[in-house]
């Protein structure tokens, strides 16, 4: 079966996420950038979603995680939570 890990930083506007982005482009450290500002529990593991298969996370997660590169920053990508920051760690 596919599974994949992730981890992502959630926040409510596109702008803050656009302003994380480029910090974290600009050499900020993800885990640290989602332990200082993510919305949602992970934060505190710096983002970290653990291994997770297809169907298991809302649709728009879903397709980032399953069809983007591995190791690439993906976001602003906006859920019914607010917009979330994305990076797979890892897919088998």
């Amino acid at each position: 079966m596919a599974w994949a890990t992730a981890r992502h930083i959630l926040v409510s506007t596109q702008e803050e996420c656009n302003t994380l982005k480029a910090e974290i482009e600009n050499g900020a450290s993800f885990e640290s950038v989602a332990q200082n500002h993510s919305q949602c529990p992970s934060g505190r593991k710096g983002g970290d979603l653990g291994r997770f298969s297809p169907g298991q996370m809302v649709p728009e997660f879903d397709k980032a995680v399953f069809t983007g590169d591995v190791g690439v920053l993906y976001g602003p990508i906006q859920t019914q939570f607010g917009f979330h920051l994305l990076e797979v760690t890892g897919r088998g």
